[in-house]
């Protein structure tokens, strides 16, 4: 039997790095436990008011946050704040697949759009490795806004 998975990221601000994975993703902030977010709502502030609510300082209010896939088939990533910096590279990142099933020149325009859209967002392109047959189709290493490395593959 298969296990569902949660990833967690240590974070010094876990909204503002939900929000950033939350848009590359295309994924969603939860709503509160009981609270029935109508269209268009902002799920942060329901959590702010969701936590005032219950009595959670207000300095409290941002260390954690969290992301799911809206069709319910990506894992769940988790933020928690921690007071310490990265310091290495991580020994284990994300493969943002960018390109599935594109080969040659039009795998590599999307790969670069994409890079494109999340340096917008905040990202930092690290390096392209070109495409090395038969063992590699090229990617691009990123970082998040935090430093956390990933790959656009």
């Amino acid at each position: 039997m298969s296990r569902h998975i949660q990833i967690t990221f240590d974070a010094h601000d876990p909204a503002a790095l939900s929000t950033f994975w939350r848009d590359a993703l295309g994924y969603v902030h939860p709503a509160p436990p009981g609270v029935d977010l109508p269209e268009g709502a902002d799920p942060l502030a329901a959590w702010d008011e969701f936590l005032a609510r219950i009595g959670v300082p207000e300095e409290q209010r941002n260390t954690r946050s969290a992301v799911e896939d809206p069709d319910g088939h990506g894992p769940r990533l988790f933020f928690q704040q921690v007071p310490e910096d990265k310091v290495a590279k991580n020994r284990v990142h994300l493969d943002v697949r960018a390109a599935p099933g594109l080969e040659g020149e039009a795998r590599t325009a999307a790969l670069e759009a994409e890079c494109d859209r999340l340096v917008a967002l905040g990202a930092t392109r690290v390096r392209r490795d070109e495409p090395a047959p038969p063992l590699s189709a090229g990617f691009i290493v990123m970082t998040d806004p935090e430093g956390n490395e990933f790959c656009l593959d």
